[in-house]
């Protein structure tokens, strides 16, 4: 006789099932964290030998850089297992408002840098299921060595939030200078969206597209020159308006 009703996985409760993705998720970025540090570390050694060998280093030499740069590989591990939470930084003001959370200009207390950190609420992404594109900005931060993209130092979580703390481009948005100047000049275009052209191809790069590509969201430095602030649907530092990205399968 067949079975019926509901199966096991429909009838769960909205509670567990958020439980179930949250836990997936925290398992597949600690072992995809893993893999990738490897390949880091790896890389960097051999960007090391390399260097070396150009130079025309002698065998004791590099046998001290050799040690020395271990000891950083050490140090740069110590400090990624130093667990950070909210009260190691001091918020100064909030500079930004979005549908899924808020970015705070906040201060390192132990050090006095400054970072921009990003409060994602996690009931929120849960609910519009907006976790795969957090996941998708995330890594793109991560991955991301270059300069058209803002670095992002550390991320933490707790009950309530997922927080990124990256890095504070205080030259504000293309909106903020738009609205500023009202009307750019030809050569002033020319050059924001030449910078605009190499911050998308660099994610591209990656193996990441964007779906909704607008000149508001790009994050200007303090000289004003075009970064990507992000990844996910938020590519602004100031969570201007969300945009979708989808890694490349």
């Amino acid at each position: 006789m067949a079975m019926t009703g509901s199966t096991p996985c429909s009838s769960m409760s909205n509670h567990t099932k958020e439980r179930v993705t949250m836990t997936k998720v925290t398992l597949e970025n600690f072992y995809s964290n893993l893999i990738a540090q490897h390949e880091e570390r790896e890389m960097r050694q051999k960007k090391l030998e390399k260097v070396m060998e150009e130079e025309g280093l002698k065998d004791e030499e590099k046998r001290l850089r050799r040690s020395a740069h271990a000891r950083k590989e050490t140090e740069f591990l110590r400090l990624k297992r130093t667990r950070l939470g909210l009260e190691d930084f001091e918020s100064l003001k909030v500079i930004g408002r979005g549908a899924f959370g808020e970015v705070r200009l906040v201060q390192k207390k132990d050090t006095g840098h400054v970072y921009a950190m990003k409060i994602l609420r996690k009931a929120d992404m849960l609910e519009k299921e907006q976790v795969g594109h957090i996941r998708a900005e995330r890594d793109i931060l991560v991955e991301a060595d270059s300069l058209w993209v803002v670095k992002m130092f550390y991320s933490f979580q707790d009950k309530l939030n997922l927080y990124l703390i990256m890095e504070f481009l205080p030259g504000g948005d293309m909106m903020t200078l738009l609205m500023k100047k009202d009307t750019l000049t030809e050569e002033e275009t020319q050059f924001y969206i030449a910078e605009t052209v190499l911050a998308i191809d660099s994610i591209h790069q990656l193996g990441f597209i964007h779906r909704d590509i607008k000149s508001v969201p790009d994050v200007l430095r303090k000289l004003g020159t075009a970064f990507w602030g992000g990844g996910g649907w938020a590519v602004s530092l100031l969570l201007l308006p969300f945009s979708e990205i989808r890694m490349i399968l």
